[in-house]
Parts: structure tokens; sequence; C-alpha cells
């Protein structure tokens, strides 16, 4: 079995369903924190690996709210080409697989971040930037031939795009090794955008390696999921606690997680109603038509 399909299998149920609604919310919010105070963030809410290391923990979390630009035009059209892509990964990955994703890519900045200051002393301020260009690399990946109109007109193949954002990473990766821009205040930022970009870009290679042989949930597959979580936040309700206090209850055995624990359930979607069944059942039992 694929190791996404056993982290799922395992922890799925914790995942965030339309994760990139709430990360375009975060960077609204940053958006908006940039306007009216624009110091605030680097002070105190930037990915800083020496800040985070004397106690800032806050930061390891906080640092993602920066927005790609400063621009109300440009951070709408980049906020709407994020939240694009996010829901079609979602869609076609599962919320477990694209949060797994986004989230990994979060945890290897601040890795990436501390690691560096350990050891050569140096404070690289990272952000969220190149890890949502990376989602072209694996939208392009999923949909190559998928056509977007380049300012609204001209209609382009997404792997044609990818190849660009593909040179733009190199470039920001070159930038930090030539001469010409490696000294000073700006030297700094080079090696930080540099940084970012190599660590985007692993990231990216991780998942994508590591699930190569994983095809994109089909619009069936997709309307199932849907379907399954509607009824996994139903059967959440307080009006749906059974009376011994159980959420869960096999329609087939009478099971509950309170007779075992490790009992995994799931909803029939081909079952007419609400019947949920044990991991045993599950694929056992006669349909109700």
């Amino acid at each position: 079995m694929n190791w996404l399909n056993k982290l799922e299998r395992k922890f799925g149920r914790y995942a965030i369903p339309n994760l990139m609604y709430y990360i375009i919310i975060l960077y609204g919010a940053g958006f908006v924190l940039n306007l009216l105070n624009p110091q605030f963030y680097s002070q105190y809410l930037s990915l800083n690996a020496e800040a985070i290391l004397h106690g800032q923990v806050w930061r390891i979390v906080t640092f993602i709210i920066q927005p790609p630009s400063s621009s109300l035009l440009f951070a709408a059209l980049f906020l709407y080409l994020y939240y694009m892509i996010g829901r079609q990964l979602e869609m076609a990955w599962g919320a477990f697989r694209f949060n797994l994703y986004f989230l990994a890519g979060v945890l290897f900045h601040v890795i990436a971040a501390i690691l560096v200051y350990l050891i050569t002393g140096v404070t690289l301020t990272l952000n969220t930037g190149y890890l949502n260009l990376s989602l072209f690399f694996a939208f392009a990946a999923l949909y190559p031939d998928v056509q977007l109109l380049v300012f609204f007109v001209i209609p382009v193949k997404v792997k044609w795009l990818a190849w660009l954002d593909g040179a733009f990473f190199i470039w920001a990766i070159i930038q930090a090794f030539l001469p010409a821009y490696g000294g000073g205040l700006y030297g700094i930022l080079y090696k930080a955008n540099a940084l970012a970009a190599a660590v985007s870009i692993l990231n990216f290679a991780i998942f994508f390696f590591g699930s190569r042989n994983m095809k994109p949930y089909s619009p069936k597959q997709v309307k199932r999921k849907k379907e399954y979580y509607k009824k996994v936040q139903q059967a959440k309700r307080p009006d749906n606690v059974y009376a011994n206090g159980a959420r869960h209850k096999c329609a087939v055995c009478g099971r509950t997680e309170l007779d075992d624990p490790n009992l995994e359930f799931r909803y029939c979607s081909k079952c007419n109603g609400n019947y949920e069944y044990c991991q045993d059942h599950l694929f056992t039992h006669t349909h109700v038509k």
C-alpha cells in the first residue's frame, strides 16, 4: 500500500476540509495588518529562527499570514489563483493529501530556517510564497493539458506555465550564489528566497515521487467523499449520540467505538439512508435500497 494511503487511513479523520479557504483568510488578515502596521509582522510574527529559539514559538505558525503582495490588485489576483489551484488539488487528492502537502511544506520552511541559523548564525526570514507557487507544479503534474488564460486573453497549457515557474525557481536559487547578489541586506534576502525555493521544490519532489502512482480521484469519487463528510458531520451532532454515549454504531453487528477503540466506521454511499458500518462489514453488508 502506498505510504500516503497508510497515513490517510490512520490520520485522515483529522484533515481540514477546504484548507486553502482558511489560508486565504489568513493572507487577507495579513494584508490588513500590513496596512495598519507595516512593521508588526517582521517584529513579532515572521519566521525568525533566533526569536523562535528564544521562546517566540508562535512564529512557527504566524509567519504564514504574510500576503503575496502589498498591492491590493496583485494580492487579489494571487489569492484567487492560489485558491483555485488549492481547491482543484484538494478535489483531486482529497483533503488529507492536500493538508499533508501544504503543512509539510510549512514545516520544512521552519526546519530549514532553524538549521541555517544553528549552522551559520544567519537569520533568514522565509515565507510561504514559493510553497504556494509549488502548488502549480502539482497542478501541472495532474492536469498538464488544461489551458489557462494568461492576461485573461492568451490560452496557454498549464505544463508550459509550469516550465516557466520552474525557471523562476531555478533563477531564485542561482541568484544566491552570484557575486552581484551576495552582499549586504539584499544578499540575505536573496539567500532567503533561494532557501524557500529549494525547500518548496524538495517538498514537491518528496510528495510527487512518493505518490507518482496515485491517480486523482474521479468526479464520482469526489462526490462520494463529499457525501461521506456530510454524513460524518451529521453524526457528530449532539442529537446523533446513542443512549450509551457512543457516536458510531455498526448497522450489522451493533458494535460501537466503546466496544473496541480500534474499530473504524464508515457510511455507505450506496445505501439509502444514514447507515454506518464497521470495518468488518463495510464491504460485506447488503445495501439498503
